[in-house]
């Protein structure tokens, strides 16, 4: 007669292997029965990390993922006008690039700063991006080079979005559920600066004046929308005031400025302010 425990499917590839501890089966762990145990993995992991590297707080930077730094704009558009590429794309790549450009000098002007604050065992304001190209990339390289830690909260999609070489190693994540990734967003951020995107970034902003708003979020959160001719021709906020379906202080919720001296002077000034004598992740 068969042995019927070898029909058992314990195993990866449906063999028997012996009796198995519940958190070394991996079938179950990954199966719909353990989402909740999966769930918890990406709350209890990354909070066991950020107490590792005695990670405070953060300033969390939005974006495209798809602009590129200025000297690489550039040569493609050198390529796109000998003939390689398409040059309508090039020249608008060139043009979005000073955003890139401008995320990356911020990041590294409030990395300086932030570690000029306090000790080393307590490291306040660290940026902390998505985890991809575009302005998560230029986030993460701007604090990099200003010697920095710095966050990449990562998470697996088809396309676009893939780690960047500036992350700080053991402070780079790679999440399954939006949501969790999403909470580790607004939970330790004390401040958030978004440029130019699509509609990741758009989501993410009106999720976080949401919250704001509605008192979800009672911390001070200065919020800086970055890059007033992109955002101007996109959206109308005031409108949203004018036909009352906002209150026109809603509109004072956040900063809309094109200079990066502007951004890094208003959100030093409010960090100090409302932030540093309250270390941690809040709500």
């Amino acid at each position: 007669m068969d042995d019927p425990r070898k029909k058992t499917p314990l195993a990866e590839d449906g063999g028997w292997q012996g009796p198995l501890k519940a958190y070394d089966n991996t079938a179950f762990l990954k199966s719909p029965d353990a989402r909740e145990i999966r769930i918890l993995s990406e709350y209890l992991e990354p909070e066991k990390r950020f107490r590792d590297a005695d990670v405070s707080d953060t300033i969390v930077f939005f974006g495209s993922a798809r602009l590129q730094p200025e000297d690489v704009a550039k040569k493609n558009l050198d390529a796109a006008r000998a003939g390689e590429g398409d040059l309508a794309t090039a020249e608008r790549n060139l043009a979005m690039s000073e955003y890139y450009e401008a995320a990356r000098s911020l990041a590294d002007r409030l990395t300086r700063w932030s570690k000029d604050l306090g000790p080393e065992s307590l490291r306040r304001f660290v940026i902390c991006s998505g985890g991809g190209p575009g302005i998560m990339e230029a986030a993460n390289r701007g604090a990099s080079e200003a010697r920095g830690l710095n966050i990449g909260l990562n998470v697996s999609l088809p396309f676009e979005q893939e780690e960047n070489p500036y992350i700080t190693r053991n402070l780079a994540f790679e999440f399954h559920y939006f949501f969790m990734r999403k909470f580790w967003f607004v939970y330790l951020a004390k401040a958030m600066v978004f440029f130019p995107g699509g509609f990741g970034t758009l989501d993410e902003f009106f999720e976080v004046l949401t919250l704001v708003q509605t008192q979800k979020v009672r911390k001070h959160m200065p919020i800086v929308l970055f890059g007033k001719r992109f955002w101007d021709e996109i959206m109308d906020l005031g409108a949203l005031a004018r036909l009352g379906t906002i209150s026109p202080e809603d509109l004072e919720l956040f900063l809309s400025t094109d200079s990066v001296d502007e951004a890094y002077d208003y959100l030093t000034r409010e960090l100090l302010g409302y932030a540093l004598d309250k270390p941690g992740g809040q709500l």
